[in-house]
């Protein structure tokens, strides 16, 4: 019960951190993508925002065994760049970069961004559902 009241807390800081600071404003997020014409810094200033704290978690995090209400804390994964990353990383990036949502900032703005934030969610739960399947038949051609 206290796991899912502080995934709530977190879920909700998280969204609101997003309205405020804009990212939920596609025309924001895909000003960050393009360089060569009207390019909008503040993308780069939430991301700041948010990598100096989380680096502040991981020491933290590091040297502990168990989080704060007690559940263990999984070990680092091994960082290797694979087919997996690299194909999940195109996706995102292009579906990003074409609808200017990404997970976070389309459930944020769920309640105000019309029929379009509909489509955008149920096209990314469709894409959830599919992706176990395709995975496991391109492991079974390989």
């Amino acid at each position: 019960m206290l796991r899912n009241l502080l995934a709530a807390a977190a879920g909700g800081l998280f969204g609101l951190g997003l309205m405020v600071s804009g990212m939920t404003d596609t025309t924001r997020v895909q000003g960050w993508l393009d360089v060569f014409g009207d390019w909008d810094p503040t993308l780069a200033f939430v991301m700041g925002g948010a990598i100096l704290p989380m680096l502040i978690a991981w020491q933290v995090a590091e040297r502990r065994q168990r989080s704060l209400i007690g559940t263990p804390i999984p070990a680092r994964a091994e960082p290797r760049i694979g087919r997996n990353l690299v194909i999940g990383s195109v996706l995102f990036g292009a579906g990003w970069g074409l609808s200017g949502l990404c997970p976070g900032p389309a459930m944020a703005a769920l309640s105000y961004n019309g029929a379009g934030g509909f489509v955008f969610i149920a096209a990314m739960a469709a894409g959830m559902l599919v992706a176990v399947p395709v995975k496991a038949r391109l492991a079974a051609a390989a």
